[in-house]
């Protein structure tokens, strides 16, 4: 895993345990959501998490990004699967989404070897 990606899950970890003191509600209450949401439905979790995906990268969200790639990869998605869901967002958002692209990429390599 690269050491920027590795740096930011590390910290994220950190900095949820360090929310779980201050603001467990919040998280209590944003994990329930997450959890309703992506279970599988009318749509899988590795469908769910390409989509997820698409939207962190057209909000140029960059720990979102991070985060969504390492759940697609969980979920079974293929890094070609990532980069078509990420390409279909491109598509729809345009060059601010494009510059992301790298950010999926980075992702990928980092954490596709650990899923």
């Amino acid at each position: 895993m690269d050491n920027s990606t590795k740096a930011f899950l590390d910290k994220f970890q950190a900095d949820v345990q360090k929310l779980r003191q201050t603001a467990p509600d919040t998280l209590k209450g944003f994990g329930t959501l997450f959890s309703a949401v992506m279970k599988d439905g009318a749509l899988t979790t590795k469908h769910k998490e390409l989509i997820a995906l698409g939207i962190a990268v057209a909000q140029r969200c960059t720990p979102c990004i991070i985060l969504h790639v390492q759940k697609c990869l969980e979920a079974g998605n293929s890094p070609a699967e990532i980069i078509e869901a990420a390409s279909v967002a491109v598509m729809m958002q345009g060059g601010p989404a494009y510059t992301h692209l790298p950010v999926v990429l980075d992702a990928i390599e980092a954490l596709a070897q650990k899923a």
